[in-house]
């Protein structure tokens, strides 16, 4: 079986963010990680070469594939900032139509600048993605 790409790594996220070509990227990356920080009560961690990642769970498929992953994250790609576990569970699409300006797809939540939205509903938005997915893993246990 092919071993998971993503997996927490000792990079500096500090390192990671400040090498950010785009300006506004490598600020809002700043304000990401005091968010995620403050709702995980986890410190950032490298996930990747990419991905900013907070805390962490393990998961187990019926095909005996399992690995570790970020309960939420993101990475500062060219096009937007990428939120990693930010939608998906019960009342999401509710918060997302008071969020701002923003795409999703695959799971994934897509902000260009975090001006374009209304950073108490993103907060909230992150606090029940976390409760979700600790709850949901709790569960496999």
């Amino acid at each position: 079986m092919a071993e998971n790409k993503t997996k927490a790594t000792t990079g500096s996220v500090a390192a990671f963010l400040d090498g950010c070509a785009d300006e506004s990227r490598r600020a809002d990356g700043k304000v990401l990680v005091k968010l995620m920080e403050k709702v995980t009560g986890h410190k950032a961690a490298m996930w990747g070469p990419s991905i900013i990642g907070f805390d962490s769970y393990h998961y187990k498929y019926e095909s005996g594939r399992e690995g570790d992953m970020c309960v939420v994250g993101f990475a500062p790609r060219k096009a937007a900032n990428v939120l990693y576990g930010a939608i998906g569970f019960d009342g999401a699409e509710k918060l997302l139509k008071n969020l701002g300006k923003h795409t999703t797809g695959k799971g994934c939540l897509y902000i260009k600048k975090l001006a374009d939205v209304d950073m108490k509903v993103l907060e909230t938005l992150m606090e029940r993605a976390v409760a979700a997915s600790r709850a949901r893993h709790a569960k496999q246990s």
